[in-house]
């Protein structure tokens, strides 16, 4: 058993959480209970296209609920969320439901926080922003995930990103973000792309690992994040199969494993694959979830080897090797093996799920050095160790 972390350690607000199947059909009732003028923040068109979305409307207005809505397609920027603030300020919004993936959810988080203080996103976004504290008060939110990947039903910050040669992807963040509720339903995932699920699934998978191993992490992140690497390793091929039905078995699994990682990463940190996921992301029109399922087996070598080599606290390899042991579904093996079993699985999942490389997306040896100079953010801060630019360059170079 690795080490049990017994310092101090802070949890953050949680939302209530309603997880299971049929979940979503308990949110009219939900949001009633918020108020009766909504704001509807969803994706761009997998639940307004499916015929959830009809039913859902109809209950709403069964409840006597009014609402606006608005769509957010690809990833929300500082601009945009500002506009659709402007636009719904004085709508008498009582309550904000954000339905879709990760993108929309941050959205959500975001536009709520916004309603009621009368400043900008611009006033509050981390290291770009004006840094000005966040007044509060947030407006309740209701976050619905359409997917499987980035926990932000669970999380205190919105992503929001700006792409080009000036980009960033950047977080605003303050605990009147989290949302009042937390509403799960994996049958919410049924119709998703493959490839989609696949790396969404991979940045779950990523966020579990590097807050187990993380230097911010305790006993309750531990317990958390373990479980959540439990339901991923028996989930993960089942909700992949081609066979609906089948796939159908595994969502549940993709989705708890989902909430768990955002749970885990708001009270303990990432690491190095999400370092780089942010500079990556804002310079490039690459995917979070392909970021992180392109990454994470060179990212985990990196961090395994240079434990062995420096004079590091073994808890970590601890970690890294009682993680092999799960998905190599082999208890026996010593932390040598464990660790070597769990890059190979991990290089394995790669190419099984046909993770693109970063070359696919634009990039190339000439932006190694600005990726990595952008890369020193607060998920590098929590990696086991510190990294230094070469060995992160060479982690680079071997995804281009």
């Amino acid at each position: 058993m690795p080490d049990t972390r017994l310092d101090a350690f802070r949890l953050s607000p949680l939302p209530e959480i309603h997880f299971g199947r049929q979940a979503i059909h308990r949110l009219p009732a939900l949001i009633a209970l918020h108020g009766r003028r909504l704001l509807l923040v969803t994706g761009r068109r997998s639940f307004i296209d499916s015929p959830r979305w009809p039913t859902l409307r109809s209950a709403l207005a069964e409840q006597g609920l009014s609402w606006a809505q608005v769509s957010i397609d690809g990833e929300p920027s500082p601009r945009q969320v500002d506009e659709i603030v402007a636009a719904h300020r004085d709508g008498g919004i009582d309550a904000v439901v954000a339905i879709g993936g990760g993108s929309a959810l941050d959205a959500g988080k975001a536009v709520a926080g916004l309603l009621r203080t009368g400043t900008s996103v611009m006033d509050h976004l981390e290291g770009v922003g004006r840094g000005l504290p966040y007044p509060g008060p947030a407006a309740p939110l209701i976050a619905v995930p359409t997917t499987a990947g980035t926990g932000s039903e669970a999380t205190r910050n919105a992503v929001l990103s700006e792409r080009g040669p000036g980009g960033f992807k950047k977080s605003f963040r303050d605990d009147q973000l989290m949302p009042r509720v937390a509403l799960v339903d994996p049958d919410l995932l049924a119709g998703c792309p493959a490839d989609q699920l696949a790396a969404n699934a991979m940045d779950a998978f990523t966020q579990l690992l590097e807050s187990y191993v993380s230097a911010g992490a305790s006993p309750p992140t531990d317990a958390l994040a373990w479980s959540g690497m439990e339901a991923f390793h028996q989930a993960l091929w089942t909700a992949l199969d081609d066979d609906p039905d089948r796939a159908m078995e595994g969502y549940p699994g993709l989705a708890y494993a989902s909430l768990m990682s955002g749970i885990t990463l708001a009270q303990a940190g990432l690491g190095s694959v999400h370092g780089l996921a942010s500079p990556l992301g804002a310079l490039f029109p690459i995917p979070h979830g392909v970021v992180c399922g392109t990454l994470l087996a060179e990212a985990t070598a990196l961090n395994i080897a240079a434990l062995r080599e420096r004079d590091e606290p073994p808890g970590a390899l601890a970690r890294y090797a009682r993680v092999g042991r799960l998905l190599a579904d082999s208890p026996e093996l010593g932390e040598q093996a464990a660790c070597n079993a769990l890059v190979a699985t991990l290089r394995d999942w790669t190419r099984r799920l046909s993770m693109p490389r970063l070359g696919a997306f634009g990039m190339t040896p000439a932006d190694l050095e600005r990726v990595v100079a952008g890369a020193r953010g607060g998920s590098m801060k929590t990696n086991p160790l510190v990294l230094s630019d070469e060995e992160l360059t060479a982690l680079l170079a071997s995804r281009l």
